[in-house]
């Protein structure tokens, strides 16, 4: 059982221009066809945003007929933060507040989305997550998210995926955090390599900020980042997109990193 999983910060849909276009990231997400979307910095009642509801408005322009929303900041006029949207039915979901201290407040929306590309549909554990930009607060934040009873009381064959906007420059928080939780990074450029896909800046990228990390009964068959002209445009990150099969634990030989190719819920129209 395959499915599609993209990760993508779209800079609440305002582009390298300055523009708000949200036009833009719909005619990316259209490109890529991706199962299952995590979006950080999503903006809902924002007037940079024209006070739109993104999670509703890409949701509903591409037809994803589940949507889960976690806004973690709270504006004078509006609110951030990340949003899911998805083909297959999310049978719960939460946001887990990962801010430290006196900073930015900071989330990682979790989902339980149950893919149903075969019968019976198999159940994926998803965490979106967009940490903070110092190195202190990223080693907090994914330390109190791995020791989080959403994470510890998930099964060892249960498949679980925590993706999104890491901020992690220098590629530390696999070794430091990940690793000895069971869990692999599937966004590296080639096996053994703390470098990730280069993400950030869109135009130029540097910076592979944007990882994708899976455990359990799940392996990746493609990942690479978008190479849409329009990508560079629409944010100032660029998506990443990982192709995964589901399967028994049994059915899943051990494997390293793979060589990869560079380049509230609710249902649609809800509230």
């Amino acid at each position: 059982m395959r499915f599609r999983l993209l990760t993508y910060n779209i800079h609440k849909a305002i582009g390298m221009d300055g523009k708000y276009r949200p036009d833009r990231i719909i005619a990316v997400l259209q490109h890529h066809n991706a199962d299952i979307v995590l979006l950080q910095e999503v903006d809902r009642g924002v007037p940079r945003s024209n006070h739109e509801d993104l999670a509703s408005l890409l949701g509903r322009s591409l037809q994803y007929e589940y949507r889960a929303a976690g806004m973690n900041v709270v504006m004078k006029r509006g609110r951030y933060g990340n949003a899911t949207l998805t083909r297959f039915p999310i049978s719960r979901q939460r946001n887990i507040d990962l801010t430290v201290a006196w900073r930015k407040r900071r989330g990682a929306q979790h989902t339980s989305i149950t893919v149903t590309n075969s019968k019976p549909g198999i159940s994926v554990d998803i965490f979106n997550i967009h940490l903070g930009l110092s190195a202190m607060e990223r080693r907090r934040q994914v330390a109190d998210l791995l020791s989080s009873k959403q994470i510890t009381s998930l099964p060892v064959d249960q498949p679980v995926i925590i993706a999104g906007d890491m901020n992690d420059w220098r590629g530390v928080l696999k070794r430091q955090r990940f690793t000895s939780q069971g869990f692999v990074c599937a966004t590296n450029r080639r096996p053994g390599s703390r470098w990730a896909i280069k993400t950030f800046p869109s135009i130029a990228p540097t910076g592979g900020l944007d990882k994708i990390f899976y455990r359990g009964p799940i392996r990746p068959i493609r990942v690479f980042r978008s190479r849409l002209l329009l990508a560079q445009e629409a944010s100032d990150h660029l998506p990443v997109i990982a192709d995964f099969e589901l399967a028994a634990p049994a059915s899943l030989t051990d494997h390293d990193d793979l060589a990869v190719q560079n380049g509230s819920a609710t249902r649609s129209g809800t509230t």
